[in-house]
């Protein structure tokens, strides 16, 4: 079993700048993912909830997928790296959900924590270079570019549907509940 708890826990700023109240948002939906997700064997990873066919291991493959394309693809204009480039998603667009009952509890923490890692990393340089307001690399078919708070905002609201779904799913596997390993 792969432990996520993250201590100490991440609380977005009272009173702090629009950067840090972002950021701080998106850390605590990342922790309270890896909370839920934290201390499973690989059968409380595949565990489901009712008619609904999403995992937590799903849940971690899948979020390390969007951290990885948000970042590569519409902040830096690079191609996705492994193993999400060679997956050819028109032909199984929910890959990530499916293929995660294939990968060990040990895999799917690693490759969630690796990909937060790269997208922390990436955000941490960009706010030194400038801030919210500045353009990703991506351009839409009407030549609009999203601004740094847009892709941030976005895994937000990612993290916090994924979050609802994790609550639910942990819960039936062992009770789990709560917002927080504090309390």
């Amino acid at each position: 079993m792969t432990d996520l708890a993250i201590e100490p826990w991440p609380e977005p700023p009272l009173a702090g700048s629009e950067a840090a109240a972002v950021v701080g948002a998106l850390e605590r939906q990342r922790a309270t993912l890896a909370w839920k997700c934290s201390g499973l064997d690989a059968d409380g990873l595949r565990a489901t909830l009712g008619a609904s066919t999403v995992t937590l291991g799903g849940l971690l493959k899948h979020l390390a997928h969007v951290e990885d394309s948000h970042f590569a693809r519409l902040w830096l204009g690079t191609p996705v790296r492994a193993p999400w480039d060679s997956v050819d998603w028109e032909a199984t667009p929910d890959w990530d959900y499916r293929s995660a009952a294939e990968d060990t509890p040990e895999e799917l923490h690693a490759l969630w924590r690796e990909s937060v890692a790269r997208s922390r990393a990436v955000v941490d340089e960009a706010l030194r270079a400038g801030g919210l307001d500045q353009l990703g690399a991506f351009t839409t078919r009407s030549g609009e570019r999203p601004n740094l708070r847009r892709i941030l905002l976005d895994l937000v609201e990612e993290y916090a549907r994924h979050a609802g779904h994790a609550d639910l799913i942990r819960e039936s596997v062992d009770g789990l509940t709560g917002e927080d390993p504090q309390g």
